[in-house]
């Protein structure tokens, strides 16, 4: 059972600039409410910036000749337990 914390709705507030307001009548115009638009799309940022930031550490260790030879042992020295 997962028990989630109560969340208290906080208003916010901002300033939507010519480019801010176009995005917002695409997201609205099929009737999405405005802050199910905003929620959405805060959401979809943030899942955006972490799939960024995965990938960027996912390159950095491909990318790292220690860690991938470190790997490499690792694979080789399973492949001996195998038999077992």
């Amino acid at each position: 059972m997962v028990l989630q914390s109560p969340v208290m709705a906080e208003t916010i507030t901002f300033r939507p600039d010519e480019d801010a307001l176009r995005a917002l009548a695409v997201l609205t115009q099929d009737g999405t409410p405005v802050s199910t638009a905003v929620r959405g799309a805060l959401i979809d940022a943030a899942r955006a910036r972490a799939q960024e930031r995965l990938g960027a550490e996912a390159a950095a260790l491909a990318a790292d000749e220690g860690d991938r030879a470190e790997a490499a042992q690792v694979l080789r020295d399973m492949e001996t337990l195998r038999a077992w």
